[in-house]
């Protein structure tokens, strides 16, 4: 067995791939330690389905890495194929150049990613260069292949990826990102293309590219990872598991139905949440955490959720699709019940969508007019012609929260906790706003809209918005779990306790997710007793 081959395939520190920065908003590597930890997570489900087999041990199995990037998931499959069949193959070079020739199959998303992949798996950048490991390669890709391909272009964007043509419909020394595996309408014919012949993959494991820039500056991106696990789950491997990030579980642009679809998917067996990114990938910051998951196509039931935040882990196993979000804590999934059991209106129905008066962020007030205009900085006149929407709500009383909550990054703080809301207020009747703002509520007298405000920094009401939290936007659908109560009356955490019997346990829970709204920390709740509710 060769140098090169030794060196590649042996435990070793520092592990370049733990070092590499991410080139861009799409091409995020995946740490070694995550990947082994999803391998893991895969080898368990196929010894529970397979008697106690062991994946490595079996020689027939095909993988496949429909995006790779470093190539860290198929070097590290090759590394755990290589220990489990030295009893079945004694020979190392032949042990190893059949799992590379036939067992580990790679697709690269962009021609520096593929030399970095090949680099990875066969110690070479070229399949049939003399420094790779493999041998009997018909060309230099080997199994990890990589070409241009172009989006397809309808009007202004790509019609499978969504690709604004304005900005990378480039030439061709520029990258398009345009992907080969969720550029087709028949996934099978391309990989038939790709790899010949009738080609079955086992398991497709990956990381894939997370969004394209819609020309947003990052604001607007569009999420393009739904694409591949949907292309994936077209292939009919026998397992899938992906990482992603986890804003699909509750919100995200475009990816309701992909959403609905997934939550009820009841052949996705295990479900890990990272709510603090970094958790998963140190040093990287993504909107409302990461999740890998384990689709198996021939095994269905309850998932087997585990949530991981500041190093602990809970592990539950139930429905993913018990509400139209997922509820990423298993506890707050009793609290939930009990605030939505009593069929009670729901806050969503009367919080305003964006732009509750028809008016822009970048509005500004006018020299002359008969309202005022709240807007991000400040407030001035503005002329009532000018409103044609919202208008049957000018002359109330309105109370108004940021659209952008205030965990910017829909990441908890360092204690856990999150403050939620930026910012609340009261505009008086004859005061409007921009869509920097939702109007939550508005009432015909001031003392309404106080205690909606009191109602709003209730802890109670904020976890319950909270989860919702996949990202730095709080639309009206993140009020559904919040019951619309009597304005004419003061809310307390204490009386709401009481109302929807609220445990001790679920009170302490609810503690050390949110803070206190104004840094004044609440008596503790009363317990509720056995007593008639009110």
């Amino acid at each position: 067995m060769s140098i090169q081959a030794g060196f590649a395939l042996r435990g070793r520190n520092p592990d370049v791939l733990t070092c590499i920065a991410n080139l861009s908003n799409d091409e995020v590597f995946t740490p070694p330690e995550l990947a082994n930890r999803m391998l893991d997570t895969l080898a368990a489900a196929w010894a529970a389905d397979h008697g106690g087999a062991n994946l490595w041990a079996d020689k027939t199995v095909r993988f496949l890495d429909p995006c790779t990037k470093s190539g860290v998931f198929l070097r590290e499959i090759t590394s755990r194929l290589t220990q489990g069949l030295a009893d079945e193959m004694p020979d190392l070079e032949e042990r190893v150049n059949h799992i590379l020739t036939r067992q580990v199959y790679g697709i690269g998303i962009t021609h520096l990613t593929s030399l970095l992949a090949r680099r990875s798996v066969y110690c070479s950048k070229h399949a049939q260069g003399s420094h790779s490991i493999a041998r009997g390669f018909a060309s230099n890709d080997g199994n990890i292949w990589f070409e241009r391909v172009e989006h397809t272009w309808s009007d202004t964007k790509c019609e499978f990826c969504g690709a604004p043509k304005a900005i990378l419909d480039r030439e061709a020394g520029l990258e398009n990102y345009a992907y080969a595996f969720i550029h087709t309408n028949d996934i099978k014919a391309r990989i038939a293309e790709l790899f010949g012949g009738d080609m079955q993959f086992d398991v497709i494991v990956g990381n894939p590219p997370y969004q394209l820039d819609d020309g947003g500056h990052g604001r607007s991106a569009s999420p393009i990872y739904q694409h591949f696990v949907e292309q994936a789950k077209k292939l009919d491997p026998r397992y899938l598991t992906m990482v992603i990030p986890s804003r699909w579980l509750g919100g995200g642009k475009g990816l309701s139905d992909f959403r609905a679809t997934m939550l009820a998917d009841d052949r996705i067996r295990k479900l890990v949440d990272y709510e603090n990114a970094q958790e998963a990938f140190p040093g990287i910051d993504f909107a409302g955490g990461v999740c890998y998951f384990l689709w198996d196509r021939d095994s269905r039931g309850p998932c087997e959720v585990t949530n991981i935040a500041g190093g602990a882990h809970v592990v539950v196993e139930r429905r993913l699709d018990e509400f139209p979000t997922f509820v990423r804590h298993s506890a707050a999934v009793p609290i939930i019940r009990k605030a939505t059991a009593k069929n009670e209106r729901r806050m969503s129905e009367q919080v305003s969508s964006r732009k509750p008066f028809g008016l822009a962020t970048d509005a500004r007030p006018e020299k002359a007019g008969d309202l005022i205009l709240r807007w991000e900085k400040g407030e001035g006149p503005y002329p009532r012609s000018k409103i044609d929407v919202g208008t049957e709500i000018i002359d109330k009383w309105k109370v108004i929260t940021s659209y952008v909550g205030y965990d910017h990054a829909g990441n908890p703080g360092k204690d856990g906790r999150r403050r939620v809301f930026s910012r609340i207020d009261i505009l008086p009747p004859g005061t409007i706003c921009t869509e920097t703002y939702l109007v939550v509520g508005s009432y015909q007298t001031k003392q309404e809209a106080t205690n909606l405000v009191a109602y709003m920094k209730t802890r109670f009401f904020r976890f319950l918005v909270a989860q919702f939290m996949y990202s730095h936007h709080l639309t009206k659908s993140a009020y559904v779990f919040v019951p619309i109560l009597d304005m004419n009356e003061e809310w307390t955490d204490e009386r709401l306790a009481t109302r929807y019997r609220v445990t001790e346990d679920e009170v302490v829970f609810i503690v050390s997710k949110i803070r206190p709204y104004d840094n004044i920390e609440f008596d503790d709740a009363v317990i509720p007793d056995d007593s008639d509710d009110e």
